[in-house]
C-alpha cells in the first residue's frame, strides 16, 4: 500500500483536507503543504505494517471500505494507506 503522512493531530482539519490529499497524493518522498499542514509521500508499506499498528493501543485505525483506504492516527500524524494501483494490461 502507498502511504501518505499528514502531520497534524487536528482531526477536523485532517477531515477537511483528506479529499484533496486522496485525489491528488504527493509522490514518494515529496513534501507538500496543504492549508498549512505538511503532507508527505512516505512510499510503500507492507500489509504487515498495518497489522502491527492495529495491535498498538495508542493507534486509532479507520477504514474507508468503498476505496479500501486505511487511515492510522497516532501522536501528531495521520497515515493514509492507499491500495496500490494495478498496472494496465498490455
Amino acid at each position: 500500500m502507498k502511504c501518505i503522512s499528514v502531520f497534524t493531530n487536528d482531526f477536523a482539519l485532517f477531515s477537511d483536507i483528506y479529499p484533496q490529499i486522496v485525489n491528488s497524493p504527493p509522490a514518494d518522498n515529496e513534501d507538500v503543504v496543504v492549508e498549512g499542514i505538511t503532507v508527505s509521500g512516505s512510499g510503500d508499506v507492507p500489509a504487515s505494517y498495518i497489522e502491527r499498528m492495529r495491535t498498538k493501543p495508542e493507534v486509532v485505525v479507520m477504514k474507508e471500505k468503498d476505496r479500501n483506504i486505511v487511515i492510522l492516527q497516532h501522536g501528531n500524524v495521520f497515515e493514509i494507506c492507499l491500495p496500490m494501483e494495478e498496472p494496465p494490461a498490455v
